[in-house]
């Protein structure tokens, strides 16, 4: 059983035929409150037990994620993104004993890599941090939000020996053993990732094979999630309308199976705004062939997307690029209000949070 809740769309408005978008929105424009009670800070016992909202034609149905495989049809191809969540959250402290807190970025050099800091008083170019006795680190120089850091052994071995699982700011507690795998999809392969694309955390095994038994086709591409994901929009990415760099790849298997899945007449299924980003990269030349690189596409309303027909998302923070992504993809309008029905009706919000699945409307 589930209930039906319809929302007005006023977003969109027409001119000689054609969809016209308010191009010159800002973060603000985006903003709803959301109860700090309401911010999930455990995941639930079961992943598929999460609660989802049915969006579709400016109807939301309320339903939980085990109804999805229902909702999906033959023919059409479920994308997943395959990234597996590094261990990338260090502790240390300063020579003079201030405590720091390191958050992973990305690899420069095997011996050198970018991470966002948190510490006490302050820090400067060529300060040393210490993980323990035996781990020294040194801040080179600083980009904006990110510094760079070289390390006296590989960056690897450090993670992997000292780095605690990177849960999100919002969740305020340290990450526990049951977050290592909880914090993680079931179809993660390819290290790289600093957060979890956490639309793909309803996902179990029984899930997918009951998927593929609807004669729907799964496909996987890889978008290594940043730390900038968590950081507050910037004057200059608004500006520029480029977000922080994100390393993904599209392979020649992808490829084909998108190709047969439109010449089939199926739908393309993004499982989290990543595959938006990834997909959407690719299609920015034109072209489906296979692609690897960094993209720092930021999707906002107004967004021609050539390729995405619907897509799993979880709620994302209010006034970030994620958001803003969601409302391209439906509308503002459709998506504040699909947030408010959401808090009204208890659900669960971000990373260990409840889900959607969006489908797009003729008018979008």
């Amino acid at each position: 059983m589930y209930s039906v809740y319809k929302t007005s769309r006023l977003f969109n408005h027409f001119k000689n035929g054609l969809i016209e978008y308010n191009t010159s929105m800002r973060p603000s424009d985006f903003k709803i409150n959301i109860p700090s009670e309401l911010i999930a800070q455990m995941p639930l016992k079961e992943r598929s037990s999460s609660k989802l909202l049915h969006l579709k034609d400016d109807v939301i149905n309320d339903r939980t994620f085990s109804d999805f495989p229902d909702l999906i049809k033959k023919n059409d191809l479920l994308i997943l993104n395959n990234t597996k969540v590094l261990p990338a959250r260090l502790f240390g402290k300063k020579e003079s004993g201030g405590k720091v807190e390191i958050f992973f970025e990305r690899m420069m050099t095997k011996m050198s890599f970018l991470a966002q800091l948190k510490f006490s008083g302050k820090i400067h170019i060529g300060s040393k941090i210490l993980i323990n006795e035996d781990i020294n680190l040194e801040i080179e120089k600083r980009d904006q939000q990110f510094f760079l850091i070289s390390a006296d052994k590989p960056v690897m071995d450090i993670l992997e020996s000292n780095g605690m699982t990177p849960l999100p700011p919002y969740i305020k507690r340290r990450a526990n053993s049951e977050d290592i795998k909880r914090y993680q999809t079931v179809y993660a392969k390819k290290e790289g990732a600093v957060a979890a694309p956490t639309a793909g955390l309803h996902f179990t095994d029984e899930i997918l094979d009951k998927i593929r038994g609807r004669g729907v086709d799964i496909g996987e591409l890889t978008l290594h999630v940043g730390a900038g994901t968590f950081a507050p929009l910037r004057s200059e990415q608004m500006e520029l309308k480029k977000l922080h760099e994100e390393y993904f790849e599209i392979d020649q298997k992808l490829c084909e199976q998108i190709k047969a899945t439109k010449l089939n007449g199926g739908r393309i299924i993004a499982v989290g705004t990543t595959v938006v980003r990834g997909l959407e990269s690719m299609m920015q030349n034109n072209v489906i062939q296979p692609i690897n690189g960094k993209t720092d596409i930021f999707i906002t309303p107004g967004f021609d997307f050539q390729l995405v027909d619907a897509m799993v998302t979880n709620f994302h923070l209010p006034e970030s690029s994620l958001i803003m992504l969601v409302s391209a993809f439906v509308g503002r309008e459709s998506i504040l209000k699909s947030y408010q029905h959401a808090v009204d009706n208890d659900y669960r919000f971000y990373s260990y949070g409840d889900s959607m699945f969006l489908e797009r409307g003729l008018a979008q």
